[in-house]
């Protein structure tokens, strides 16, 4: 596309409204009273510029502020929603997640996991919101940064004649003595630590410079932690898993595809004596024994290959006592000691009773967490299991259920046969419940002993992404106190028909900008300009009394 040539002889790009070098208005439908918009220092934008293609359109959409606030918008309503009901990750972990949301919290809890709010921050539309998020500040970032590099860096010393006089400070003075002036002027600018630059005669002081890009600044800081925050999402980069383990039995390692396997070999809890001269009075407000410490004897194990395809070994490779604050580290991952559930019912013990002569037929030991179908008792007495509900309850529809496969509430339905019943009789046996729902019958099935173990619960993390996060955070407080601690200042002093001129522009705050200026001006002939923006507040103020 054609450049536009500016009287000073400098192409601008199409689209630039003041001159980058000499700050002359190009367009000539401008408004020759109206103050400049120094926001971008008038530059040409891509995104007001090219407006034709499919890809013009698209950078046009994202480079918008407006466009990004409501992604912003969008993305905090979201994510408010998502902190109504607790998230899948922080639920039972053995419970059926829509079971859950519609028992404990009713029709809203339903209508909440169905729209997909209980793994918000792992669904794919939300992932959506972030990436448009991180698009559209990338976009308008790259769309104003080159361009108010470029218009910065090209500026020259000397300015037109209108660029200076629709900055929001300016004024004129005539002196005898204009060098000496200047050179006062000069003087004191410098001990306020501008920069000076010199053309003609002229003369322009510039300080913070940089305070100009701390916005930018902090949107390369959100990005970098955006994509930290993505890439959690990724296989390998994030895990926060929760993994519970009972005494002598060893489980998979979550995020490791089966690398590594962790065993319980024994846990402990130590609690605090009642006689405890600090923590005696302690425990007797709390109506109990209180938990001094728990930790867990651990063996990590890795899988090998046998030599034999298709099968693999576990290798004792490390062991560690995990307690609060004290992880077992390896290998990236660390697991924390986070909760236990004592005593958890392991197996329990029946027997097969007649109830009208006492008489015991075997007995049967039944895993809570693996039973068997059929157990034979030989002599042709047999007891199958027609249903076992972990942890019982009646759900809505008065239907026998379970809210887990943990059985902190196991309850049986027995299928009894004897010689004396071949068809059979059913039995309805539970924990302080033994019921015959299918009419008297002549045998039972008596609890005899139970089983427990103890059970740890660790939370296994590993996390690649905390460096991205924490220099994300880092480039973002740089760009922060960047952008408001500092201020972009300018003041021109330029030889104009006999006269000094004076312009000032600042990004923010023009009172401390003022104040320099009246510094560098005190013991000169020099006149101190005025604010344009106050002198035009307070002539519509006089008018508007004047017609009161």
């Amino acid at each position: 596309m054609n450049k536009l040539i500016c009287e000073c002889g400098h192409e601008n790009p199409v689209g630039t409204i003041v001159c980058e070098s000499c700050g002359k208005p190009i367009d000539s439908k401008d408004n020759q009273e109206q103050l400049l918009d120094m926001k971008y220092e008038g530059v040409a934008r891509r995104s007001q510029t090219y407006t034709t293609t499919v890809i013009d359109k698209v950078w046009m959409f994202f480079s918008s502020v407006k466009v990004g606030i409501w992604i912003i918008v969008l993305t905090l309503v979201a994510s408010s929603i998502g902190t109504i009901y607790p998230q899948e990750m922080y639920i039972p972990p053995t419970v059926n997640a829509a079971q859950y949301y519609a028992d404990e919290y009713g029709i809203t809890g339903q209508l909440y996991y169905q729209l997909g709010f209980h793994n918000l921050y792992g669904s794919w539309w939300y992932m959506l919101l972030i990436a448009a998020l991180g698009i559209s500040i990338f976009i308008a970032s790259w769309d104003r940064v080159f361009p108010l590099y470029r218009a910065l860096k090209t500026q020259r010393v000397t300015r037109h004649g209108n660029f200076l006089k629709r900055q929001r400070v300016f004024g004129t003075s005539k002196v005898n003595d204009v060098d000496q002036a200047l050179e006062s002027a000069k003087s004191k600018l410098k001990e306020k630590k501008y920069r000076i630059s010199e053309e003609n005669g002229n003369l322009v002081a510039e300080k913070g410079r940089f305070a100009r890009w701390g916005p930018y600044i902090n949107h390369i800081g959100l990005i970098v932690f955006l994509i930290g925050c993505m890439l959690r999402y990724f296989p390998g980069m994030y895990v926060d898993e929760n993994v519970w383990i009972r005494e002598g039995e060893i489980a998979v390692v979550p995020g490791t595809n089966g690398q590594y396997h962790i065993g319980n070999e024994e846990f402990l809890v130590e609690l605090y004596d009642e006689d405890d001269e600090i923590f005696g009075q302690a425990m007797q407000r709390a109506g109990g024994p209180v938990v001094k410490t728990y930790q867990t004897d651990a063996v990590l194990y890795e899988t090998e290959d046998t030599g034999v395809i298709g099968e693999r070994e576990l290798v004792e490779i490390d062991r560690h006592k995990i307690r609060v604050n004290e992880p077992f580290k390896f290998d990236n991952f660390a697991l924390y000691q986070v909760d236990y559930k004592l005593h958890e019912l392991n197996t329990m013990s029946f027997t097969l009773e007649n109830k009208e002569t006492g008489d015991r037929h075997g007995r049967i030991d039944v895993d809570l967490f693996d039973p068997d179908k059929v157990y034979d008792l030989g002599d042709g007495y047999r007891i199958e299991i027609r249903e076992y509900f972990p942890d019982y309850f009646l759900n809505s529809s008065n239907v026998p259920s379970t809210r887990s496969q943990i059985p902190d509430n196991p309850v049986f339905i027995f299928d009894m046969y004897t010689p004396e019943t071949p068809e059979g009789e059913v039995s309805f046996v539970g924990i302080r419940t033994n019921l015959e729902p299918m009419g008297e019958n002549d045998f039972k099935m008596t609890f005899v002993d139970v089983d427990t173990k103890h059970v740890t619960g660790l939370i296994v993390r590993k996390d690649y992404t905390l460096p991205f996060l924490i220099v994300g955070g880092i480039i973002f407080m740089i760009g922060l106190v960047q952008g408001s601690y500092w201020a972009h200042r300018r003041v021109w002093l330029q030889r104009i028909n006999g006269e000094v001129w004076i312009a000032g522009h600042t990004n923010k705050n023009y009172l401390a900008l003022r104040k320099d200026i009246d510094y560098a001006l005190a013991g000169t002939d020099l006149n101190t300009p005025i604010d344009q923006v106050e002198a035009q507040e307070l002539k519509e103020e006089e008018l508007k009394k004047l017609e009161g």
